[in-house]
């Protein structure tokens, strides 16, 4: 998908509210990677993508942006937190499971491209061994001899989903989990050691037709993908395309402190991070993966520590700094009503399964934003994730009474909310929801 930045912003306005320098310079980095593969050969090996630190508290669209810009695309994409890399410690070796992954992710996406091109040929295949099966039954049970005409009526059944329920016994694939010699490194399998010399197991299961024919078209999807090819299209999207974002990397930073105890792990992280970074090329069970053209996003809160507080090697390798501001009244006013995943839009399908229908009037969703913005301010800053606290509150009575007895409308208005989210209560009781 070759969209322009003004055309990638424009996507990610419809999740994330605000933010509009950090959605800008993410839709340059991307559509960057876009005019890079333009280019000849020579010249694209030349050009590294430019990573990203986005500075800002939580909950404001870190994250949501970095995932949104991926799904966008289609590309790789892994979330890794920075300070799991601390409990490795000083040697921190273990940072490369980040591009272990990756390419894992890369994998499954390029599988699932591949599964969907065969999977006509494979559903036929499967739906007439289907076929052929429920006449062998209705042959035993009826003493009927299975005609053509007859496998017709089955076949017909078969596809209006008549018989998804009914029972079947299949031999399906018995393949036994393998075993990793080393983490993230090569796994082998028993059966593989010889080869084809042993016939490959097999197992009867009992399953409904609905369940079967999943089961089978999984395999028989297996059958005509050539493996091979899957993996090195997925080394080499993972390389060319793959987006890794490394979160709290403001937690890995030494504060400029003495230099001892914690700061050495951290620093020890930072160091370990930073050839990733820079490019290496790092063995997976899948083929080597060169570290060089993968975009990398950092982010942080930086209360305590500066961006400043990173190793000068690590921040030359994110040389763009983007800021993302607190979330204002108007803000969680658009993120309450304008986004396409809106939690007032998932509150009302979530309780009319219950028979509640909910509406939300102008002035409540006003006092709704008020509310989010004023908690904010004076207790702990957590962004759009303090609209799920309010709301949480402000309709846990409307959730527990709805019950799926009949149709009932509840109407939210500013009455309504003020009753639930009183200033004396406000400061108590929705402390209760957060963690």
């Amino acid at each position: 998908m070759n969209l322009s930045p003004k055309q990638i912003v424009e996507e990610l306005d419809k999740y994330i509210i605000g933010q509009a320098q950090a959605k800008k310079a993410v839709a340059i980095a991307l559509r960057n990677r876009y005019r890079r593969s333009q280019l000849p050969q020579n010249k694209m090996d030349e050009i590294t993508p430019k990573n990203i630190i986005m500075k800002g508290p939580t909950g404001v669209g870190k994250t949501e942006i970095a995932r949104r810009l991926a799904k966008l695309v289609g590309a790789p994409f892994i979330k890794v937190e920075a300070t799991k890399y601390t409990e490795v410690g000083y040697v921190g070796r273990d940072v490369e499971s980040m591009i272990r992954d990756l390419v894992e992710c890369a994998v499954r996406l390029v599988k699932e491209e591949r599964v969907k091109k065969v999977e006509e040929k494979a559903g036929s295949t499967v739906d007439s061994r289907l076929v052929k099966m429920l006449a062998e039954i209705r042959k035993a049970d009826k003493g009927e001899t299975p005609e053509n005409i007859f496998e017709a009526n089955i076949a017909e059944g078969l596809k209006k989903g008549y018989y998804d329920n009914e029972v079947i016994e299949i031999d399906v694939a018995d393949s036994p989990k393998p075993m990793e010699l080393m983490p993230g490194g090569a796994e082998i399998s028993i059966g593989s050691i010889f080869g084809d010399m042993l016939p490959k197991k097999r197992k009867k299961r009992k399953l409904t037709i609905k369940e079967a024919r999943k089961l089978l078209l999984a395999e028989e999807a297996d059958k005509l993908i050539d493996k091979d090819s899957v993996n090195e299209e997925a080394i080499r999207r993972a390389e060319q395309e793959g987006i890794i974002f490394i979160d709290e990397i403001d937690k890995i930073a030494a504060k400029g402190s003495t230099g001892g105890g914690q700061d050495v792990s951290r620093e020890g992280v930072q160091r370990d991070i930073l050839p990733i970074v820079e490019g290496s090329t790092v063995f997976t069970k899948y083929g080597s993966i060169k570290t060089d053209y993968i975009l990398f996003i950092a982010a942080g809160a930086f209360h305590v520590s500066k961006v400043s507080d990173l190793i000068p090697e690590l921040q030359g390798r994110f040389p763009i700094l983007v800021e993302l501001a607190s979330l204002t009244k108007d803000d969680f006013v658009k993120i309450l009503t304008a986004t396409s995943n809106a939690i007032t839009k998932q509150y009302t399908d979530l309780l009319s399964v219950d028979g509640a229908e909910l509406s939300f009037t102008e002035d409540a969703i006003e006092e709704i934003a008020s509310a989010a913005e004023d908690m904010n301010a004076t207790a702990e800053d957590i962004g759009a994730r303090r609209l799920h606290t309010v709301m949480e509150e402000l309709l846990e009575d409307v959730s527990f009474n709805a019950d799926g007895n009949g149709t009932k409308a509840v109407v939210i208005d500013k009455k309504f909310v003020a009753e639930k989210l009183g200033s004396d209560k406000k400061s108590k009781d929705l402390k209760k929801y957060i963690l």
